[in-house]
């Protein structure tokens, strides 16, 4: 059964630490978009960040970029409507752009904007080409749930690049969390486009957070 401990053993001090230079420089607010036209032209190297609303997307680009508030966080669920564009400045420029995707899965609003959200997920996921990965973020506490499923769906038919990351991580007992984990193992083996490792975060603690950066490096680098 895996855990966050086998988890953090697959990076060694060197990645950990190109992880770490990655994020370090300066990172800053480049645009939002709410239709494909509107999308900024295709420079770097994109990681998109996809979840239910309220799952910590935002905090967690925080904790990655080590800004408290270069991604807006919110209480209200379903507050990010577009597609929001991060990118880095400096010695950093262009090596990377953080997308933070319109949460989805909240219940509460209306059809129309569900139905505008979908259509601009689904149409930035099939024509982006320079999206490295997706990293689906998914609460620890809750495991995956039917939105969830939806999505998982979506990404296998785009055939685009996907990771497991589970947030709020510090909220779960150490034993739920193992069991959290293998269930989600269990369920991403039908999914091929699943990368299949799960990476356990905490933005308020910090755990995983320099692993997440160290895999980025690492998607990054292998892709030349």
């Amino acid at each position: 059964m895996s855990s966050v401990t086998d988890i953090r053993g697959n990076f060694p001090d060197a990645e950990i630490e190109a992880g770490r230079r990655l994020f370090a420089g300066e990172w800053d607010f480049m645009g939002a978009s709410g239709s494909l036209a509107s999308l900024p032209p295709m420079a770097g190297p994109e990681i998109a960040f996809a979840g239910r609303s309220n799952v910590g997307k935002s905090s967690l680009i925080n904790a990655l970029t080590g800004r408290r508030a270069l991604a807006r966080t919110s209480n209200t669920p379903g507050r990010t409507q577009e597609l929001i564009f991060f990118g880095g400045s400096g010695a950093t420029a262009g090596r990377l752009v953080l997308v933070d995707m319109p949460g989805y899965g909240y219940a509460a609003a209306a059809k129309s904007k569900i139905t505008a959200w979908t259509h601009l997920i689904h149409d930035y996921l099939r024509g982006r080409a320079t999206l490295a990965r997706v990293y689906l973020l998914v609460d620890a506490r809750h495991g995956l749930m039917a939105a969830d499923n939806e999505i998982l769906a979506t990404l296998d038919q785009a055939a685009v690049s996907y990771q497991i990351v589970l947030t709020k991580s510090d909220r779960v007992a150490a034993s739920d969390l193992a069991g959290r984990l293998a269930a989600l193992q269990s369920a991403l083996a039908r999914h091929p486009a699943a990368y299949p490792a799960i990476i356990a975060t905490s933005a308020e603690a910090g755990a995983g957070i320099a692993e997440l950066r160290a895999a980025i490096s690492r998607l990054l680098s292998e892709r030349g």
